[in-house]
């Protein structure tokens, strides 16, 4: 019965989504107008409001006519490329057109239509699959995590099919479950029917109960099952003509399957052969090779030579993923490659002009780069931690527990410790209390999302603490204990008493006033407080839904979530690295996450509660450690940077090359997957366009002192001031204003022997103070960066320092974040607006509107009000490059040195101490490509961050 319910709910949502349509005054759509429509469909159609929950139906449209969509980005090369898309191409596209009509049913109109326009512009980047010769196309699509990239190359796989690609091969993760998972989605959503391992074995579902015409019913090879990889039996038996409808193949990227495939291929599906070198090719079957999580696995990490020409040495020896990907479109003359990932890293990294004689061309994206926007809903990064500011982060959830219990002071022991290993047993004696407590926050979510009638949806907790199989079966064991002992004590009300107690209480405490903030933002007019008595009423049926399962790897351990939609699973998930990439958790609320890799697009993949919390967003939460807080704040700001110099350059007309430069150039993402080679590796590092904060210092008394000599030094050698307290900018209706003093036109030189004198610590990374002074010798060698700005800013009513020549500042306060023997850590040096010091009113204005375009491209990263200050970033491109109205200055830089109160720290340091000197770098844009050399060693680097798998 309630599967016929949610279908006539599903029915009256597209019904009356249709009607609304037709309302030209979007602002009218609300509550009354709504209800107005229901129940013109259900006079149509009365036997459909039998049993219907209005109140939901109306949040549901409500949420989606209140959603916007940003528009994708691309960098694109059309070297080679002929333009074919035209309206006409389209007139018959079938597969498309059922499975847009499927996903009416969970998507609002405006949503569907972006999905139309991005698959639109990545196939039309792409070759006309009936273009005769030899062509080949590749290009990476970069979504946010968990944001919906399995819809949209779903979506481009069915117009492919209808195009004309003939043979469709999906590159689906490393492991059975994640192959499973993504073979199931395009049973649903492509094929139209459940593979299965018999042919004609097959029940229709999806898309197929829209329009099963078996005239336009695509063809498999693999199927759904925990055996249904590409196999040896198939291989043998599998032939294709030209003339057949197109096949689909979800293989794993395991090197025995891809083997496989590639000899079918060359053996079964070639048809002809290269006259110079005897390679079997495929020349009437064009192919649409789409690899899902490309940065993992496809990326070959040796490292290939180049001569002095800059041509690749031809026998250089790929790794044994990336050498079959790229034999398979080798072997065929029109091949189209689409990489599909939300960490692109290490595929940006990838050389553009890699080249083997058996391999052809590296998987570097030369066509094109498409920057997916998310709509307004996604919740990302940016949402969850905020962003950077001066007193810490800004404009994130209260939705984080860190948790630090899991583990003793002594090194190596309690529940969970850090760097255990496989024979490692977690005592229930030692259970961390934060695990129990995230336990109870779970089983609230769900009880809440009942009460809002979201009791048929899946909810799903993340357990990750632990990549060793052994480990994580214990760690199932016990909290199976657990979950059964909550149920049978609120299911028998013995012994009770106390566990409900606990639950009011964390009720109050957490989820009361975190449902009144995120309510009061207005961001989903679903979302409202809830009374305690009808949390309490459900909890007991809740807690005896609830399952624990624990994934490995198996076909079986893609949950059934289709299998189940009626009722809604309620799942505890315990797994690791298998379960960290890649894998959807549907309905995710609750997350536990321990492990401590810091490799960015590692630690990005894994965090699967990133996405769409429609209705429950206020019920989730995540547990995990400080540092990992931390490091997923690094993330989201080196995203946000990277996404606003993506807009940029898709702005001036960029290339993927030049973009790939840029981020190869990077200082932040120094932390990827380049590192996973096994040597001493130089990287070529630009700060051009960057800026550069010093937020890790010193301990050591006699350091800290030599630092402040340093910057008395440079303010004798600079003289008097151009401007002291308070330094005034003009503004467009108003002024800026900041307490310090400020230096015009200095020289190179004396930054750089400033840089020389001071001492940044070693674990700075990114502020090296040599390499900063070296990059801007060279730089000053070739006419840019020859003139600063320095500014000593400071401000609040606290006690000053005397830096000579008659400047004395207020020490601002920054708070410690963290502390070692011999380091402390602060969040930001830097205030944003810090970096505008030195704009007069027109670079100002054309900052300003910089950062308002690339804020409307896109609002998933869109943080509440339209900005009314210029980013870093804008004011990085725009002192560079110019606008309208305003001059290129390349050779302006920007040095901005603050004395930290030492006593205001937290970082427990001598009460004699003067000050903690600490500087920031603003770097213009620059089409220079001066770079410094820096040297990573590769077992030095993951004792420091951890091994990237």
């Amino acid at each position: 019965m309630d599967a016929v319910l949610e279908s006539h709910a599903q029915k009256v949502v597209k019904f009356v989504q249709e009607l609304l349509l037709d309302e030209p005054d979007r602002s009218r759509i609300g509550p009354a107008l709504i209800g107005e429509q229901i129940d013109v469909v259900l006079r149509m159609k009365p036997a459909w409001g039998e049993g219907l929950d209005r109140a939901a139906i109306t949040e549901e449209l409500v949420r989606r006519f209140s959603m916007w969509i940003g528009r994708d980005g691309t960098l694109k090369d059309e070297a080679g490329h002929v333009a074919w898309l035209d309206a006409e191409r389209k007139h018959d596209w079938r597969l498309w057109r059922r499975y847009r009509e499927w996903l009416e049913r969970d998507l609002p109109s405006d949503a569907l239509d972006a999905l139309d326009r991005s698959t639109n512009g990545i196939l039309g980047l792409l070759e006309d699959p009936q273009r005769p010769g030899d062509w080949d196309r590749r290009g990476l699509v970069v979504g946010h995590v968990q944001s919906g990239k399995t819809a949209n190359y779903t979506g481009l796989i069915c117009k492919a099919a209808d195009a004309g690609y003939k043979i469709i091969i999906v590159l689906a993760g490393l492991h059975n479950n994640l192959r499973a998972q993504t073979q199931m989605r395009l049973d649903e959503g492509f094929l139209g029917y459940a593979t299965a391992p018999s042919p004609g074995d097959t029940t229709t579902i999806g898309v197929g109960e829209i329009d099963g015409d078996p005239s336009i019913r695509p063809n498999y090879v693999t199927n759904r099952t925990d055996k249904g990889d590409f196999s040896t039996r198939l291989a043998g038996s599998l032939g294709i003509s030209p003339e057949q409808r197109p096949w689909l193949f979800v293989v794993k990227k395991n090197k025995t399957v891809l083997t496989r495939l590639l000899s079918w291929v060359q053996n079964h599906a070639a048809d002809s052969r290269d006259q110079e070198t005897g390679r079997k090719l495929v020349t009437k079957l064009p192919l649409l090779l789409l690899d899902d999580e490309a940065d993992h696995a496809s990326v070959d990490t040796g490292e290939q030579l180049f001569d002095e020409q800059g041509r690749p040495d031809e026998e250089h020896s790929p790794t044994v993923i990336n050498r079959l990907v790229r034999r398979l479109l080798h072997s065929f003359t029109r091949a189209a490659y689409v990489g599909y990932t939300a960490t692109p890293f290490a595929n940006i990294f990838i050389h553009d002009r890699g080249n083997t004689r058996e391999e052809g061309p590296d998987l570097f994206p030369s066509s094109f780069i498409v920057n997916l926007a998310a709509p307004s809903n996604y919740v990302g990064p940016a949402k969850i931690f905020g962003l950077r500011g001066s007193t810490g982060r800004e404009g994130g959830l209260p939705l984080i527990h860190a948790v630090s219990d899991h583990q003793n002071e002594a090194e190596g022991s309690g529940w969970m410790p850090q760097g255990h290993k496989s024979h490692h047993r977690p005592s229930m004696d030692e259970l961390p209390g934060s695990l129990h407590e995230a336990i109870l926050s779970f089983l609230l979510a769900c009880a809440a999302r009942k009460v809002r009638g979201q009791g048929q949806r899946h909810s799903s907790m993340l357990i990750h603490v632990t990549r060793f199989t052994a480990v994580q079966a214990e760690v199932h064991r016990q909290v199976t204990e657990i979950v059964r002992g909550i149920s049978q004590r609120l299911r028998r009300r013995i012994g009770s008493e106390k566990l409900l107690a606990d639950l009011h209480t964390l009720w109050d405490k957490d989820f009361v006033p975190v449902t009144a903030m995120i309510a009061g933002r207005g961001d989903d007019p679903s979302i409202s407080p809830l009374a305690w008595e009808a949390i309490a009423a459900v909890l007991p049926d809740v807690a005896a839904d609830v399952e624990v399962r624990m994934i490995n790897g198996t076909a079986k351990d893609a949950l059934d979530y289709a299998d189940n939609a009626g009722r809604g699973l309620k799942v505890i998930a315990i797994g690791g690295d298998k379960l960290a990439r890649g894998l959807t958790l549907e309905g995710l609320c609750t997350s536990y996450f321990l492990r401590a890799s810091r490799m960015y697009d590692t630690l990005m993949q894994m965090g699967r509660w990133f996405g769409y919390r429609p209705g429950y967003l206020d019920l989730c939460r995540l547990y995990t450690t400080s540092d990992l807080i931390e490091w997923f704040g690094h993330i989201a700001d080196a995203s946000e940077e990277l996404r606003e110099e993506f807009d940029m350059m898709q702005a001036s007309g960029g290339t993927p090359k030049d973009y790939g430069l840029k981020v190869q150039s990077h200082s932040v993402l120094m932390v990827t997957s380049r590192l996973k080679m096994r040597s001493a590796k130089t990287m070529m590092l630009s700060f051009s366009g960057q800026v550069v904060e010093t937020v890790a210092f010193h301990r050591d008394p006699v350091i800290l002192g030599s630092n402040l000599k340093a910057l008395r030094s440079l303010v004798e050698e600079m003289g008097s001031p151009v401007k002291v307290t308070p330094i005034r900018r003009p503004r467009p209706d108003t002024w800026h204003e900041w307490e310090g003093a400020l230096w015009d036109a200095v020289s190179a030189q004396r930054v750089v022997t400033f840089l020389a004198n001071y001492k940044t610590h070693p674990e700075a990374h990114k502020t090296s103070a040599a390499h900063l002074a070296e990059f801007i010798d060279s730089m000053a060698r070739t006419g840019e960066l020859t003139s600063w700005t320095v500014a000593i800013l400071g401000g609040g009513d606290r006690r000053t320092v005397d830096l000579g020549c008659g400047i004395s500042v207020k020490m601002p306060k920054r708070e410690k974040r963290s502390s070692t023997q011999d380091r402390f850590s602060i969040g930001r040096l830097l205030a944003p607006r810090d970096e505008a010091i030195d704009l007069e009113a027109d670079a100002w204005t054309a900052s300003l509107a910089l950062t308002r375009e690339m804020w409307r491209a896109d609002p998933a990263r869109s943080q509440g009000q339209e900005p009314d200050t210029p980013s870093g970033v804008a004011i990085r491109r725009v002192r560079g490059f110019g606008a309208a109205g305003v001059p290129a200055r390349p050779d302006k830089g920007l040095l901005l040195l603050y004395v930290l109160d030492p006593q205001l720290t937290q970082a427990e340091l001598p009460e004699d101490m003067e000050g903690v000197v600490g500087f920031g770098m603003s770097f213009p844009g620059s089409r220079s490509g001066v770079k410094v050399a820096y040297v990573a060693n590769n077992v030095l680097w993951e004792q420091d961050y951890g091994s990237s798998e």
